[in-house]
């Protein structure tokens, strides 16, 4: 489950976050979560797992008609692309009108991703979990 991050959940986010080889240093991780509560066009999702657990991060900003992640994380025992394309899923239904796009860190992740569908997220039923 995707939930939007508040800030009750800062020591979380800081703890996934520092998992990414750009946020070990403690400045640049609190300027990265200043800049995501800056602004409306940009969210940061945590993802909790199905035994309920916080599990990953997904960082978004939209631009027009495309939502762009920014970047993805997930806890090492959860790294499994099956994790992935569950948050991924979830972000498109969340924002069913936007076509999720990647960044150079990203844009690989999400080009499996789309793959893995057969057909990009503007194309598929809202009911499909992609699977």
């Amino acid at each position: 489950m995707l939930l939007k991050y508040r800030s009750d959940y800062q020591k979380i986010a800081m703890g996934l976050l520092s998992l990414l080889p750009n946020f070990k240093d403690w400045d640049r991780l609190q300027r990265e979560l200043a800049w995501y509560q800056g602004g409306d066009d940009r969210c940061l999702y945590l993802w909790k797992d199905e035994n309920d657990d916080f599990a990953g991060a997904l960082g978004t900003e939209s631009q027009g008609d495309f939502l762009v992640v920014r970047l993805i994380t997930l806890m090492p025992d959860k790294q499994l692309t099956r994790n992935t394309w569950q948050m991924l899923d979830q972000l498109a239904t969340a924002a069913p009108t936007k076509r999720l796009m990647g960044t150079l860190t990203t844009a690989k992740i999400i080009a499996k991703w789309e793959y893995h569908h057969g057909q990009s997220h503007n194309e598929r039923p809202a009911t499909d979990s992609g699977q």
